[in-house]
């Protein structure tokens, strides 16, 4: 039952919270204090109580003890750690709505609920912002990020590349199997299809899409670079139609969507993907992209301030799966990512749940909305559609348009600020002036110190300031810092001059301590 208390509480906590969001551009700090983590820490209960606290007393605990002990990654446009997007009014109001009521959107009721109607237009608004086809990309859905959505990815290729394998050896043999990867399992697939090797073909990997191999059962060790150079991002088409010949072999060709400490893009036109579908059209190789952020480049205009950028993203219309994150440039709360598939039958030949008539119920009419739970990998899901129905919404494609040209604004002047800067290097050197920088840069600068014994204290000392927040990384092997600009709050003019001030302060008191 419910108790007066609850509801006191509750308006207690949103008081909190509306304080908190009209104090973040205050000059608030970025991270806790020390001394609110240590609290915090010596707060946690450990034993659970026989009785309980009650709800008043929890939440004194919650509001007074553990919440000054959270960072501000999503309340302040000054964090720049993990490219970690925030969340728009828009967005946070509806939010709200999610947690009152609480949907658990697996299965299209339409005739009890609205929730999965609203999802499927949330992802069809998605779609068009990104200037897809809605018809030509039938299998969509929302996931907890883009590690989910490369697993989804792999998964349907893998599915693909092997039933590809399977129906071409049946023409030369009197098998007469119709059954696919996700009914026979991965080793008696590769069996029936003779093939000894499944190979993921690529350039830069993220960390996220090894482990959404391993998750699938292909192994962080099928990965082989094709790339023109060691560290390079471009494809050698050459190489990779070598490896794509390969006999008893399979193949997943992955397309990064702007690398994770540059920014930087795989390809630069449509031309550029329209190559690799033709190869992956002639070997029966499924073509995927990891686009976590790099898909918003479709947002923009293709103009000259921006059209190398919007270049990068340009013909990923031609791939078989999409995967991206919400949560990062759309500014939504965590967690949400999407996935997209131009073939819906492979989502539901790996995803659909099968023998549960309870969780297949049929929608009346022409109502073609698929259960979610039948084309992505969760049978419990949270209401995350509606965030991302309300943002769109609210702010359309101008809006959107207009958070990203501040982001990439901002980034670029920082970008020239480490450039010019006796102290600093700006990374990688391919950004050697001025119009290589307004030219190229998107929402990440990497640098690093000139001084090797401050560049290996470096990210603590920025972080230590508690005014910007900054992630270490390695750069060719050295210590490099790496600036994300994804917050929807982010001011260009404003934000990288804190970022100059809190760098020349770090300088100053290095200097100062070793006088």
């Amino acid at each position: 039952m419910q108790d007066p208390s609850d509801q006191t509480c509750l308006s207690q906590t949103q008081q909190h919270a509306l304080r908190l969001i009209s104090e973040s551009q205050e000059g608030q700090r970025v991270l806790p204090h020390a001394t609110a983590i240590r609290k915090a820490n010596r707060s946690l209960v450990s034993s659970l109580p026989s009785e309980g606290h009650g709800i008043k007393r929890t939440t004194e605990h919650v509001l007074e003890d553990l919440a000054p002990a959270l960072n501000h990654q999503s309340l302040s446009p000054s964090y720049y750690g993990f490219v970690t997007g925030g969340v728009t009014p828009a967005a946070r109001v509806a939010e709200e709505i999610v947690s009152a009521y609480d949907q658990n959107v697996v299965v299209h009721l339409p005739e009890t609920t609205i929730a999965t109607t609203v999802e499927d237009h949330a992802l069809t608004l998605l779609l068009q912002l990104f200037h897809f086809s809605v018809k030509a990309w039938p299998g969509r859905t929302f996931t907890t990020g883009a590690t989910s959505s490369n697993v989804m990815g792999l998964a349907c290729g893998r599915e693909h590349i092997i039933n590809a394998a399977i129906q071409k050896r049946r023409k030369h043999s009197a098998s007469q199997t119709t059954q696919t990867v996700g009914e026979l399992g991965l080793i008696a697939a590769c069996r029936e299809a003779n093939i000894s090797d499944i190979q993921i073909l690529t350039t830069l990997p993220h960390s996220s899409l090894k482990k959404a191999s391993s998750i699938v059962g292909l192994g962080r060790s099928c990965f082989h670079r094709v790339s023109r150079s060691k560290d390079g991002l471009e494809f050698d088409l050459d190489m990779l139609e070598e490896q794509l010949k390969r006999p008893h072999s399979a193949s997943i060709v992955v397309i990064s969507c702007a690398e994770v400490n540059t920014g930087f893009f795989a390809t630069h036109s449509y031309g550029d993907v329209d190559a690799l579908r033709a190869l992956c059209d002639k070997y029966d190789a499924w073509l995927h992209v990891d686009a976590a952020f790099g898909l918003f480049a479709r947002v923009l205009e293709s103009s000259k301030e921006f059209g190398y950028v919007h270049g990068g993203a340009e013909g990923l219309e031609l791939a078989d799966s999409i995967a991206g994150d919400a949560h990062k440039l759309l500014n939504v709360p965590y967690d949400c990512g999407f996935f997209f598939c131009r073939h819906a039958g492979f989502t539901q030949k790996v995803f659909q749940n099968v023998n549960a008539a309870y969780l297949n119920a049929q929608s009346p009419g022409l109502d073609l909305v698929e259960s979610p739970l039948n084309v992505g990998i969760e049978n419990s899901r949270r209401f995350r559609a509606l965030p991302v129905y309300a943002t769109l919404v609210s702010y359309g494609r101008r809006g959107y348009q207009n958070i990203l040209q501040r982001q990439i604004w901002f980034a670029r002047r920082v970008a020239w600020y480490f450039s010019q800067h006796e102290d600093f290097e700006l990374l990688p050197q391919t950004l050697s002036d001025r119009a290589s920088i307004d030219r190229m840069t998107y929402i990440i600068v990497l640098f690093r110190a000139k001084d090797e014994a401050l560049n290996h204290t470096l990210v603590k000392r920025i972080n230590d300031s508690s005014q910007i927040y900054v992630t270490g990384t390695s750069w060719n092997e050295v210590p490099a810092c790496r600036i994300a600009a994804a917050n929807w709050q982010v001011d260009p003019e404003r934000d990288s001059a804190n970022v100059e001030s809190v760098m020349e302060r770090v300088l100053q008191d290095w200097r100062h301590a070793n006088l």
